[in-house]
Order: structure tokens, then sequence, then C-alpha cells
């Protein structure tokens, strides 16, 4: 469709993205922006506004197990989305959804659940066993434990010294951006264990993760939790 021919866009609700780190931040912007135009028409997509405080800081509590200041700071970013209009919010990074229930109850926004959206995505596609990868705080946390037993579905995660592998993979190299073929390789022998495990689908629970993953060699179906969030909020903004 050319410019000249666009049809003005329906109404739809601002999305605030209250990120964390980069990449993933990014690709969830991305995904909102490049998808929306086969939905709204040419070039359209919903007002999105975004906002993180430092990293390092999100890391300083991580690392010290102070879920409480996590979700201070995630509360902040939604404060300050909330206030520039953000109707719907939602956190592209998986990990620091362990303070989500310390967030809602005192949000000035909805929010999506990136673990509950991917959790439905496997479900609809007829899934049962899940293998869950990503950061170590995320792979020996409840986040997705408590999404897919809800869910009535099954998880496993690597063994310990695969799941610091991919610890070391997305800290070291996927953040930074660098996403290596031998971390690629890597990645895929582990979808491959966990398939012989007896799992049908892969969570890229690391939303840096979909830039490393290759959907082409891997031994299982993979959900991309970046691109199910993003699209659930796209779905959300324009009402579809």
């Amino acid at each position: 469709m050319a410019w000249a021919d666009r049809k003005e866009s329906p109404l739809t609700r601002h999305i605030g993205i209250v990120a964390c780190s980069a990449e993933g931040a990014a690709l969830c912007y991305r995904t909102i922006c490049t998808e929306a135009p086969s939905r709204l028409g040419c070039f359209a997509h919903p007002e999105v506004s975004l906002h993180t405080h430092d990293f390092a800081e999100y890391m300083r509590r991580i690392d010290a197990g102070d879920w409480p200041g996590v979700a201070e700071l995630m509360l902040d970013s939604a404060g300050k989305l909330a206030a520039v209009g953000a109707d719907l919010l939602i956190c592209p990074d998986n990990t620091i959804h362990q303070a989500m229930p310390r967030v809602t109850p005192s949000s000035p926004a909805p929010w999506l659940h990136i673990a509950e959206e991917v959790v439905r995505a496997a479900r609809e596609d007829g899934r049962r066993r899940l293998a869950v990868l990503g950061t170590r705080y995320l792979m020996d946390g409840p986040v997705y434990r408590e999404a897919a037993a809800a869910a009535g579905l099954e998880i496993a995660v690597p063994d310990a010294p695969r799941r610091e592998e991919i610890h070391r993979i997305i800290f070291e190299e996927c953040i930074a951006g660098r996403f290596l073929p031998d971390s690629r390789a890597f990645l895929n022998e582990v979808i491959a264990a966990m398939r012989a495990e007896g799992c049908d689908a892969a969570v890229l629970g690391c939303t840096e993760l979909p830039l490393l993953a290759d959907a082409a060699t891997a031994a299982l179906p993979l959900l991309d939790s970046t691109r199910l969030l993003a699209r659930a909020a796209l779905r959300e903004a324009i009402g579809d």
C-alpha cells in the first residue's frame, strides 16, 4: 500500500514498554512498529513510549535477590509511562517478571504478563511440555513454573552445566549485541537434548535469545517470548 493510499488509522491504545536490557526491548519495539501496518495501514502503529532505568541498577538488585527493589524500579517506569499517556504496559524482560506480583497491585495501568502470553500460545498450539531457556534467575525461578502450572502445562530446564552456559552467553554476548555461531550451535544442542527429554516446544525465555536462535535448525518449535509479548500488546492496543 502506498503512503498516499493510506486510510486514517483507527483509535488505538498507547503501549508503554518498561524496558530492562536494550536488545530485547528494541526487538519488542521494532516488532510492534513493523507488524502493525499489516493491520492498521501503511506506516501505522499504536503510540509507543519506552522507559528504562540503569540496567546496572537492575542487575545489582537482581543479584542481591532484592525483588522488592526490582519492583520499585518497574513501578517507577510504569508511573512515568502512565504520566505520558500509556494505557497498557509490557515488560520485554522475562527475568524481572519475578517481581510482577509486587508490581501489579500498585500499578497505574494494566500489564500483560510475558510468561502468560507464551503459555497461552503454547496451549493454543497444543503443546504440553515446554523447555524453558533463559537466565539462571529465570530457569531456577518461579515465573514460568507458575504460569505453566496455571495452564496445566509442564516445564523442564536444562541440566546445571547447560544452564550456566546459557546464562553466560546471555550476559557476555547477547546483551552486548553479540550473536555468535558457536553459541547458536550450542543453543541448538540444548534444544535437541530437551526434545530427547520429552519437551515439545522450547521457550526462548530471555528476550535476547530470539536474536540468537535459529528456528530453521532447532529441533523443537520455538516460542519467541519477545515477539509473542509484542504481538499480544498490539492485539490489545487495537482491540483485536
